[in-house]
C-alpha cells in the first residue's frame, strides 16, 4: 500500500497541470466548509461575549399584551406574588423585583435624560457590575429609601467632565418633581448581559415617594444553575399562564436568547457547509474523469503489471490509492487555506477566530470518501482490463 502511494505521488509529478486542477475543486470545496463553519463558531463566540456570563441564571419575567376575556386574570408583581412564587416553583434562589422610570438628570446648567431603575439590594452584584469607585448600595440604603444614586462610567462623565462625580449632589426630575441625590458609587462601563441602565437608585425611595406600594415592572428570577435557566423560562410561563389565563406576561432569559441565536448561527453555517460540500463532489466527479483518462493511458503499465503476476486486487488498489491519494492532499491543503482565510476575514471584520475542529475532521474525512467513491470505476475499469489486450495497444 506504501509502494502504491509513492508510486501515485511520482505520477503526480509527472502530470503537474492535470494534477493541480484535480485537487483545485477538493481544496475548494474543503476550504469552503472550513471558513463557513468557523465564521459561525466565530458569529456564535461574538454573540456569548457580547451577552457575557453574568446573568445567565437570570430569567425575567415582564407585563406584556394581553387580549382580555370574561375570564383573564391581571397579574400584578406585588409581595404576595414574590412570595408565592417562591414557594411554587422549585430551583429558584432569589426573586428580585425592579422598576423602570424615565427621569431627568442635572448638574447646574448640565442636564441628561436617563433610564434609571429603582433597584433592591444585591441587583448590581448579581448582575456582574463592578464600581470604578465608590460603592453598591447596602440593605439599608434599600430599605430605608434612601437619596442615594449610582451612576454608570458614561452618565458621570456626561454630567461631570471634570471628573470628581463621587460625594457630589445631584438632581433627578421625575413627572416635574424633584429630588436631591447623592452620588455614592460609579461603575464601570458595562459591555455584557442585558442590563441597560445608566442610573440606579434604591427602590425603596421609588415605592416611599414616588409611586407607594408599587407593583414591580419586571421581576428577575436568580435559578441555582444555569442549565436550568432555559427550562425555568418554560416552567413560569405555565405558572403565570394558569395564573391569569392568559398569555399575559413574556418570560425570557439571556441564556435562552443565546442559545436560540446560537442554533439559527448553527443551522445556517450548517446548510450553507452542506452547499460548499456540492463542490466536493463536483471535485470528484472531476478525479473520475481524469483517473479513467489515466487508466486509458496507462493500459501498457497495467498490461505488464498483470503479465507479471497482478491480481486485479492489485490493480484496483492502485488506482483507488491514487484516486484516494488526491483527496486527502487536496483535504489537507483545503484546511491549511480554509484556517488561513478565515483567520484573514476575521481579523478584517474584528471577531475572535473560533476553529471547528470538527468541522476539520468531517471535511477531511469526507474528502478521502470522495476520493474513494468517485475512483472505483475507474479502478474497476483497470482490474478488469484483459493484459493481452492492454499490451497489443
Amino acid at each position: 500500500m506504501l509502494e502504491d502511494f509513492l508510486n501515485s505521488i511520482q505520477n503526480f509529478k509527472r502530470n503537474k497541470t492535470r494534477t493541480f486542477l484535480s485537487l483545485l475543486g477538493v481544496i475548494i470545496g474543503v476550504a469552503a466548509v472550513i471558513i463557513i463553519t468557523s465564521m459561525g463558531e466565530s458569529s456564535t463566540k461574538q454573540v456569548q461575549d457580547t451577552f457575557g456570563t453574568n446573568g445567565l441564571d437570570i430569567v425575567e419575567i415582564r407585563s406584556g399584551f394581553m387580549r382580555r376575556n370574561r375570564d383573564s386574570i391581571t397579574l400584578v408583581f406585588d409581595e404576595s406574588f414574590r412570595e408565592n412564587l417562591f414557594d411554587g416553583v422549585k430551583d429558584i434562589k432569589k426573586i428580585w423585583y425592579k422598576n423602570s422610570l424615565s427621569a431627568t438628570l442635572s448638574v447646574g446648567e448640565v442636564s441628561a435624560s436617563v433610564s434609571c431603575m429603582a433597584i433592591e439590594y444585591g441587583y448590581l452584584e448579581m448582575y456582574g457590575f463592578q464600581l470604578e469607585e465608590g460603592k453598591f448600595f447596602s440593605v439599608s440604603d434599600v430599605e430605608e429609601g434612601m437619596q442615594k444614586i449610582i451612576l454608570s462610567h458614561d452618565m458621570a462623565e456626561q454630567l461631570f467632565p471634570d471628573g470628581n462625580a463621587l460625594g457630589q449632589k445631584i438632581m433627578l426630575v421625575v413627572d416635574k418633581v424633584t429630588f436631591g441625590f447623592k452620588i455614592i458609587g460609579i461603575t464601570k462601563d458595562q459591555t455584557t448581559g442585558m442590563e441597560t441602565g445608566t442610573a440606579f437608585i434604591p427602590r425603596g425611595f421609588y415605592s416611599k415617594k414616588i409611586k407607594p406600594n408599587p407593583s414591580a415592572d419586571s421581576v428577575l428570577v436568580q435559578v441555582t444553575s444555569q442549565e436550568k435557566s432555559s427550562p425555568m423560562v418554560q416552567t413560569l410561563t405555565s405558572y403565570c399562564r394558569n395564573l391569569t389565563g392568559t398569555d399575559s406576561v413574556r418570560v425570557n432569559s439571556m441564556k435562552t436568547m443565546i442559545e436560540q441565536v446560537s442554533k439559527i448561527t448553527e443551522t445556517m453555517s450548517l446548510l450553507l457547509a452542506a452547499v460548499a460540500a456540492i463542490s466536493l463532489l463536483v471535485g470528484g466527479i472531476g478525479i473520475m474523469n481524469i483517473m479513467i483518462v489515466t487508466v486509458t493511458e496507462r493500459r501498457q503499465e497495467i498490461g505488464i503489471r498483470k503479465a507479471l503476476g497482478a491480481n486485479q486486487k492489485d490493480i484496483m488498489q492502485q488506482f483507488l490509492i491514487e484516486s484516494a491519494s488526491i483527496t486527502v492532499i487536496g483535504g489537507i491543503l483545503g484546511i491549511i487555506f480554509g484556517i488561513l482565510i478565515s483567520l484573514v476575514l476575521e481579523y478584517i471584520k474584528g471577531m475572535s477566530f473560533a476553529l471547528s475542529f470538527q468541522a476539520c475532521i468531517v471535511s477531511f474525512v469526507f474528502s478521502l470518501f470522495v476520493g474513494i467513491f468517485f475512483g472505483i470505476n475507474p479502478a474497476l475499469r483497470a482490474a478488469k482490463l484483459d493484459p493481452v489486450v492492454a499490451l497489443s495497444l
